[in-house]
């Protein structure tokens, strides 16, 4: 029977929901329209909440924490300390004689502790052998894709003083 036709004692469910194995292949008009107006809507819908999203964003603050002192760390020396927040280890390094960094502490791989190997002037991840520049964190070698955060130290008279984490991306 043509489908511009349907005798008036079918049931209108009929011309929705084959009955037969070898109309269920097609698709007709109605329902291609059907699947094109939800598809629509629903990235409609989507792109409204990625924009209400970046309304509501505020970047995160981090707070002012001192961290050492000046003369605390010799040089090649590591300080562990708790920034941002307590549950977040980090490490500091005294790479010069006025020269300090300090990264996260998780490898970001698969968030296991990192140390610094002095003989060979890097972060290490022993779980899965991950090496980081000591310098600026960046991958030297093993799972690890991205880089270390960063933590971002001032120095105030003899006090360093973390300010701000730090993400940097790979390319």
């Amino acid at each position: 029977m043509p489908w511009f036709r349907r005798p008036s004692n079918e049931p209108l469910w009929q011309d929705e929901f084959s009955v037969y194995t070898a109309d269920e292949r097609y698709v007709n008009r109605r329902q291609f329209t059907k699947f094109l107006t939800l598809t629509s809507l629903a990235m409609f819908a989507g792109q409204v909440w990625i924009l209400v999203k970046s309304w509501l964003y505020r970047a995160p603050e981090f707070p002012r924490q001192v961290v050492a002192r000046a003369g605390e760390i010799p040089v090649g020396g590591v300080k562990l300390f708790r920034y941002p927040v307590a549950e977040e280890q980090c490490i500091m390094v005294r790479t010069a004689e006025d020269r300090y960094v300090a990264y996260s502490q998780k490898c970001t791989h698969l968030s296991c502790a990192v140390y610094f190997s002095q003989e060979n002037n890097r972060l290490e991840c022993p779980c899965h052998e991950g090496y980081f520049s000591i310098t600026d964190g960046t991958v030297l070698q093993g799972p690890p894709t991205r880089p270390l955060p960063a933590v971002i130290l001032e120095r105030r008279g003899d006090e360093l003083v973390a300010v701000g984490m730090q993400t940097r991306r790979e390319s």
